[in-house]
């Protein structure tokens, strides 16, 4: 898979992959411990009158990271960034996971820009908090990190995957990803392969786990911070898919979602986990081209 790169005008060099012309546009925003490799299965499946961008966002892949970021809302501004220099001047956006929180953002502030909204086992616009853990490596539920060095020595969350990142430990990246990701169905070896290379690339897992616990557009208090009340602004169109054996985001976070989006459509793909991309490749291939025509 051969990328391009682009550099925006915050001097961020962004990698993308592209396929497809014409004009109708959509952008594939992919999620933590990640990289738009991922959404391999889904390009390969796209048909050719749709032109497909797939970014890096800042700090994972083949990307730059040279301003680190404070919050989601520095990549949606990097998203913004990215069309404007492609001269892209309106699209159909899908965020995976945490690509979902990205482009929650996106749809707030930037409404002109988007066509329609796809959130593919999206995390809550309330955020996905880190709680601390006891001595016996179980959540203390309701008390959470206070700074960004604190997260990163969380035992469970974030600490082996650092060390993973530190030691380039791809069996221990392959059995995080089979624990939390790749619970129905495993990508074949090739593809495999591919995503954790890309995945090992990743500069800046502690900002975007401190951004993504922070992430509030809600009405209340996440523990985090204070919500700010900006998810009832969404007015896009806006699908939902969400798989049913997803371990990594609860249902009670989809719907959550939903709520708060006044114009939501809801699909749940059975035997799934957390990457539909994987698990359910046509299937989600169809809905996605059945809710963009």
């Amino acid at each position: 898979m051969e990328k391009k790169t682009i550099q925006i005008n915050n001097n961020e060099t962004i990698a993308y992959l592209e396929q497809g012309k014409g004009s109708k546009y959509l952008i594939l925003v992919h999620g933590n411990v990640s990289s738009s490799v991922y959404f391999k299965p889904l390009l390969e499946r796209l048909p050719d009158h749709i032109h497909v961008y797939a970014p890096d966002l800042r700090g994972f892949g083949d990307s730059s990271y040279d301003q680190p970021i404070k919050s989601l809302k520095d990549f949606a501004d990097d998203l913004y960034l990215f069309m404007e220099k492609l001269d892209i001047p309106k699209a159909d956006i899908l965020g995976w996971s945490l690509g979902g929180g990205v482009v929650m953002e996106f749809a707030v502030k930037y409404p002109d820009k988007l066509d329609k909204l796809i959130l593919l086992n999206s995390a809550s616009h309330n955020g996905y908090p880190v709680f601390k853990k006891d001595d016996k490596n179980q959540m203390i539920i309701g008390q959470v990190y206070e700074t960004r060095e604190e997260m990163a020595k969380d035992p469970v969350q974030v600490l082996p995957l650092l060390m993973a990142y530190q030691t380039k430990n791809r069996d221990l990246l392959r059995t995080i990803y089979n624990m939390t990701i790749y619970t129905v169905n495993k990508p074949n070896e090739e593809d495999y392969a591919l995503y954790i290379e890309d995945s090992l690339k990743q500069r800046n897992l502690v900002d975007v786990d401190f951004a993504l616990a922070s992430l509030n557009m809600g009405d209340t208090h996440n523990l985090y911070s204070e919500g700010d009340h900006s998810i009832q602004n969404i007015k896009a169109p806006t699908l939902h898919i969400w798989g049913s054996h997803d371990i990594t985001v609860p249902e009670s976070m989809v719907k959550a979602n939903i709520e708060k989006i006044n114009d939501s459509t809801y699909v749940k793909f059975d035997q799934c986990g957390h990457s539909p991309l994987v698990d359910k490749a046509d299937q989600l291939t169809e809905t996605i081209l059945d809710f963009i025509k």
